[in-house]
């Protein structure tokens, strides 16, 4: 197949003159002129969350003072079901409460708990840190054997036939993996992963961070087992924001190992004796961030009014984009291209690898433009459709460009 031909600036000015959520971009603050390519760490703040959480501290806790419990006790579940709806999980299998980590370590007690039999636990290899931590830790805790599972080629993501081999004899109880690689932006077949682990007995514990808000995503409809998922990124949320915990129903009879009293059945009654909660609410421990929820409430309901199907065309032509002219641009001069060619097995970042990737970004950061870096050697530029423009990610390209030809 030829090669597209190389998208010139006026090309992409044209197509955020055509973007149906451009209008989305003045709902945040202090983008201006900027060009913020760092929606996959640190999304930017919307201006309703800056404003709701100044009515919270004014009106609700300076206010109403401990009346105002009477509103925020069930957020963890209340935006928890909202979040769900976004990641295609019906009502009662999805909270909002504790960290990314904290989620994973409870999550991953709770899948073994319906595997007693199980002598090992896997991960997918170059796993984020924490993943890695996590499975390393209970596995110590449970004495269990640690698989790694071997990614689709260095920079692809975890495939099913790879699962499958891994998980041959039986013996794996979860795999822990992200649907989208936080180095290259690569994303895996959620159905086919869970399907191979599922024939071979065991479970997937999704990590889904890099993909919650940016592409669309179906939980009960590819029959995942159990997902966890940070909101500071593309839902907004803010730094320290509380992460999501998926249980499908059908798992209910898992339950995770921290027991507080949030998922105690009447919390109220004080009972001596703790009897979890029968749906994701056993999976709440102690008193929710309520901060924290109301911004992730925020930023959930701007994915709502822009709608899951507008923010995935636009997120895939922004991607089309930035692949296009990093392909024409950059090859030449010597970078590699780390993100799937196919347009439905990457995220919402495209992965440059390039031995001076970090010198690289901190010459896009003398031009305005806000990239990543990941050691050793890639820069990572993030379209998130509700504040990127198509020309952040050309001027980016162009940047990179024009620093590697000095």
């Amino acid at each position: 197949m030829p090669a597209a031909p190389a998208p010139t600036r006026a090309d992409a000015e044209a197509l955020d003159r055509a973007d149906p959520l451009a209008r989305f971009r003045d709902r945040f603050v202090g983008l201006d002129g900027s060009a913020y390519l760092m929606g996959n760490s640190l999304g930017p703040l919307p201006a309703a969350t800056e404003d709701r959480l100044a009515a919270f501290t004014r009106e609700g806790w300076g206010g109403r003072r401990v009346e105002g419990w009477e509103e925020w006790l069930d957020l963890p579940t209340r935006v928890g079901d909202r979040v769900g709806r976004l990641v295609g999980a019906g009502p009662g299998q999805v909270v909002v409460g504790d960290s990314t980590t904290v989620q994973l370590h409870k999550l991953l007690h709770a899948g073994l708990s319906g595997r007693p039999d199980a002598r090992a636990v896997a991960v997918a290899d170059d796993e984020f840190p924490t993943d890695r931590y996590v499975v390393d830790g209970v596995a110590a805790d449970r004495d269990l054997e640690v698989r790694v599972v071997p990614l689709d080629g260095c920079d692809g993501p975890v495939a099913a036939d790879a699962v499958a081999r891994t998980c041959a004899d039986g013996a794996v109880g979860v795999v822990v993996a992200s649907l989208v690689r936080y180095r290259t932006g690569a994303r895996a077949d959620m159905a086919a992963v869970s399907a191979a682990a599922h024939a071979a007995g065991a479970l997937v514990l999704w990590d889904l961070s890099h993909a919650v808000g940016a592409v669309p995503l179906a939980l009960d409809a590819d029959g995942a087992d159990l997902a966890v998922g940070c909101t500071y990124k593309y839902l907004n949320a803010g730094p320290g924001a509380p992460a999501l915990a998926y249980r499908a129903r059908r798992h209910a009879h898992l339950h995770q190992p921290i027991h507080g009293w949030f998922g105690q059945v009447d919390q109220f009654a004080m009972d001596a004796t703790y009897a979890p909660q029968p749906d994701a609410r056993q999976l709440l421990v102690g008193t929710p961030p309520v901060a924290g929820l109301l911004a992730v409430d925020e930023g959930v309901a701007l994915h709502e009014e822009a709608g899951v199907d507008a923010l995935a065309e636009v997120g895939r032509a922004q991607m089309r984009m930035v692949w296009d002219a990093a392909t024409a641009a950059l090859l030449p001069l010597g970078v590699a291209l780390a993100t799937p060619a196919d347009p439905a097995r990457r995220g919402q970042h495209l992965a440059l690898r390039h031995p001076d990737a970090r010198a690289l970004v901190d010459a896009l950061a003398d031009d305005g433009v806000v990239a990543d870096h990941r050691a050793p050697d890639i820069v990572r530029l993030a379209a998130a459709p509700l504040h990127t423009r198509f020309v952040d990610l050309w001027d980016a390209v162009e940047g990179i460009r024009r620093h590697l030809a000095a």
